[in-house]
């Protein structure tokens, strides 16, 4: 008879878990700086062109060519990368404006669009099994991925930052996470980071980023451990919920475009990327879609591209 009522009582508290990660959503939605969508769409619109001979040279941009559409893995939910606005179906943000810009690029049309949706856990699986030509999803380039696929780039970099709940004043740096429940998104490099840095706290995976932070909110885990820029996500869609604690730490995160192993496209890409970042489009739109949301008023570096 008690484990028939402890099993009722943890469907009814996943119940209401999921119930207030919708709410809580809902919330940050009706709470963040929005992106400036005319300047998205008309930086979008604008984008350059690769010429025939450029197309023929490569056999990835050959078949997407041929298929006519653009084939993306990526997210529709990361605030200022790629984000889901329902009231036009726009999807906008860093990630997204890249990928759009780059169906510009081959096919003359940035909403030549093919999009499957992932997480931290499939975006190898989408490549290797042929379902997607590319995935743009604040892919972080490590030695391990870079033996099931290839990358393009890196188009952007970043560090690991820790978020706590507004107030929190016990925890103001990684090295106060010793003992800690700390959470972070299985998949993710997170748990290699928490190793390293903060081989003491007690690790708790989640399968992604606004349940890592809903964890944070209702007190269940102490902070969530990831990249610095995603969290910006969080800052900017409710500033008054979460904080910063103290300065990013670890191994810069270059950010790549995930490709088929040992594809051409690598090359491709990367001189569309090297296109952007000479002509001032890649500043213009990290300004659009992060700076001008964070109060950053300057767009950093490029990466050099490999």
């Amino acid at each position: 008879m008690k484990k028939r009522i402890s099993k009722i009582f943890a469907v009814l508290l996943a119940g209401v878990l999921t119930a207030g990660s919708a709410v809580s959503a809902m919330a940050e939605e009706a709470n963040a700086v929005a992106i400036d969508k005319e300047a998205f769409d008309t930086l979008v619109a604008s984008g350059i062109t690769a010429s025939d001979e450029e197309i023929a040279a490569s056999e990835w941009a050959t078949a997407v060519k041929e298929a006519g559409v653009l084939r993306v893995g990526g997210t529709r939910t990361s605030f200022l990368f790629s984000q889901l606005d329902e009231t036009d179906d726009g999807v906008r943000g860093f990630d997204a404006g890249l990928y759009q810009l780059l169906a510009g690029y081959i096919l003359g049309d940035p909403s030549a669009i093919e999009f499957t949706q992932v997480d931290s856990s499939t975006r190898e699986s989408v490549l290797t099994s042929g379902q997607v030509d590319a995935v743009f999803a604040t892919y972080s380039i490590t030695p391990a991925r870079q033996e099931v696929i290839s990358f393009a780039g890196p188009y952007y970099t970043s560090q690991q930052a820790v978020l706590v709940k507004a107030g929190n004043d016990t925890i103001t740096s990684v090295d106060d996470l010793g003992g800690k429940t700390v959470a972070t998104q299985s998949g993710s490099t997170g748990p290699d980071i928490l190793a390293e840095y903060a081989p003491e706290a007690i690790v708790q995976e989640f399968e992604n980023d606004q349940e890592a932070r809903i964890a944070v909110e209702q007190g269940r885990v102490d902070a969530y451990v990831t990249d610095y820029t995603l969290l910006l996500n969080a800052i900017v869609k409710n500033p008054n919920a979460y904080a910063i604690a103290g300065d990013v730490f670890g191994p810069v995160d270059s950010y790549g475009i995930g490709l088929p192993k040992d594809s051409d496209g690598v090359v491709f890409v990367n001189d569309f990327l090297k296109k952007l970042i000479e002509d001032g489009t890649w500043a213009q739109l990290w300004q659009i879609s992060l700076g001008d949301r964070t109060g950053i008023e300057k767009a950093p570096a490029a990466p050099d591209i490999e």
